[in-house]
């Protein structure tokens, strides 16, 4: 491992769209957002909450979490992050921006991901997991989930909601036994001078027709460098989300 700091950020907002309140949902007796900064530090020493609003910076205070508090301004995780990392006044090299939503996140995801600054041509890094050919080709085309390409350096190509790359030779039911694809999963770590300059650039065209923020990056010349997991993970958009995690959390406990 290279000698780089890390600092782990999660923002969490409470007013959600599709779920008000998200960060605070009970999973198994413990917030969600609980969850995500506890499997955090598994990996950092260094971890904060980053909010805009009072009832989850009480929430963190009162199971001894680190919080920061950050403008309602934000239209990305991205850009609270980089308001925070200035805010704790940190000397960290290098800033990771963890899902807040995602409370089975895995400490050797956040590893595979500091890992990629062993390269220090890194300046953004996130993460790509192999699609499950046995899914079929209904789940690798769900424009929800994001598809990556990536190059033999492990550098991002592209990222799409669309199938790619298109196979040619082969009907799409056949696609995903043909070659391999990868999905994006949404955790990103970026060098904190590379994170001052993203935050200040416009809006891309690709970022805006595929509405990928990375695309934004990628259209600017910034490499991404991808590590590779083969761990689920579990986001929670919905409140049926909710429920299919505490299922899981529930046959954890049972085994």
């Amino acid at each position: 491992m290279n000698n780089l700091k890390f600092v782990g950020i999660i923002p969490a907002r409470y007013a959600s769209t599709r779920f008000p309140g998200k960060p605070l949902a009970d999973i198994g007796g413990m917030t969600m957002i609980e969850r995500v900064w506890r499997q955090a530090r598994k990996a950092l020493d260094e971890v904060y909450v980053a909010t805009d609003d009072e009832r989850i910076r009480q929430a963190v205070e009162a199971f001894g979490g680190n919080v920061v508090m950050t403008g309602e301004h934000h239209k990305s995780g991205t850009d609270r992050c980089y308001e925070a990392y200035l805010n704790i006044h940190s000397n960290a090299d290098v800033i990771i921006n963890i899902q807040g939503d995602e409370p089975f996140v895995h400490e050797e995801q956040i590893c595979e991901l500091m890992r990629c600054f062993d390269d220090p041509a890194t300046q953004i890094a996130t993460l790509v997991r192999p699609f499950d050919a046995t899914k079929g080709y209904e789940a690798l085309a769900d424009c929800t989930k994001p598809k990556v390409v990536i190059d033999n350096q492990h550098r991002a190509l592209y990222f799409s909601r669309s199938v790619i790359p298109f196979v040619r030779n082969a009907s799409p039911e056949e696609w995903a036994t043909t070659t391999p694809f990868y999905m994006h999963v949404g955790m990103y770590a970026y060098k904190g001078e590379t994170l001052a300059e993203i935050t200040r650039l416009p809006q891309s065209q690709l970022e805006l027709a595929e509405s990928l923020e990375q695309l934004r990056w990628l259209q600017n010349g910034y490499v991404i460098k991808t590590g590779v997991t083969d761990r689920e993970t579990i986001g929670i958009d919905t409140k049926d989300d909710l429920e299919k995690a505490i299922a899981y959390l529930n046959e954890l406990e049972s085994r």
